[in-house]
């Protein structure tokens, strides 16, 4: 049975609950949302002795306020948003324990744009279509207000779990993207292509969890920017008419209908998701071997972490 947890007096700037998101219904017209960044989330949730795939509260800039209203053991992973219990810093990457009374609050970021709070136990809200995601423009999910509580389940966890620094991601000057190259490319000139890779794109004001609006120099097409409607994996670079490339994020639309420039090689899907406005990228080519590859390092370090954090008992 679950018990209240946290009350919000400060619901912050863009507070809401994401875990890996809707999985297998985009064939439906079903978005997936789920965290931007599914590696601070996992990882969040590891340290807490949570299945990887468990919800916990995504962070944007300028956090909330939490009363604590039952003992838990929490982490924080992703951004650095000043976290503090009581006035006092709390620790990044690390779990730890908080006491009824507490008050959780955030400050100034420092590193990164969202950062994640997991819980032992996760959050006890409603299951839609498998998932506990919030998805606000179709009513999926559990919506932040002033003044909600939030409950959550009682199980036991050891506190002071966490990463070494060699293992946390250092959110600064994230400007090389990798990426593979897109299925469209014959739709866009020699020119386009080269400068796609050899120019630096700066992150729009106008992005948001659906896509990043990068601005440059335009992206000539060979004739239009049109395609049939076509799948769009995370991290999809759609170039459309104006030559303004967009990279799709976890609230992405389930087609698109633009040429394909690119696809964002799903590991450095967190680097663009803890980028602010203005920041300054550019892109690199890897083929999808390689993108494989650095996939299964991160598959396997979360096993390793999984198994560390909360070995079974002999």
């Amino acid at each position: 049975m679950s018990q209240p947890l946290f009350q919000f007096r400060k619901t912050g700037l863009q507070t809401t609950i994401q875990d890996l998101g809707r999985q297998g219904l985009q064939q439906y017209g079903v978005v997936v949302s789920g965290a931007m960044d599914p590696f601070a989330l996992q990882v969040a949730n590891l340290l807490v002795g949570n299945q990887q795939d468990e919800a916990a509260l995504e962070i944007a800039l300028m956090g909330p306020e939490l009363d604590v209203l039952s003992p838990a053991v929490i982490a924080i992973g992703g951004a650095d948003l000043s976290p503090a219990v009581n006035g006092k810093r709390a620790p990044m990457w690390k779990s730890f324990r908080v006491q009824k009374g507490d008050r959780i609050t955030f400050g100034r970021p420092l590193s990164g744009v969202r950062a994640y709070l997991a819980v032992a136990g996760g959050y006890d809200v409603p299951v839609m279509m498998g998932s506990k995601s919030t998805y606000e423009r179709a009513h999926f999910g559990t919506v932040i207000k002033k003044d909600m509580v939030i409950n959550g389940f009682h199980v036991h966890s050891r506190p002071g779990v966490g990463l070494s620094q060699a293992a946390i991601p250092d959110y600064h000057n994230q400007t090389s993207i990798r990426v593979v190259p897109g299925p469209e490319l014959d739709r866009f000139t020699d020119e386009g292509i080269r400068s796609f890779y050899n120019d630096t794109h700066t992150i729009s004001p106008e992005s948001d969890r659906m896509g990043y609006r990068l601005e440059r120099t335009e992206i000539p097409h060979k004739h239009n920017a049109d395609i049939w409607s076509d799948a769009v994996p995370l991290g999809t670079i759609q170039v459309p008419a104006n030559g303004q490339p967009i990279i799709l994020m976890a609230d992405r639309q389930t087609t698109g209908g633009y040429n394909r420039i690119a696809t964002v090689i799903s590991v450095d899907i967190p680097k663009v998701a803890q980028l602010p406005p203005g920041s300054k990228i550019r892109f690199y080519p890897v083929n999808v071997h390689e993108a494989q590859r650095r996939a299964m390092e991160e598959r396997d370090f979360l096993r390793v972490l999984a198994y560390r954090s909360h070995p079974p008992p002999l």
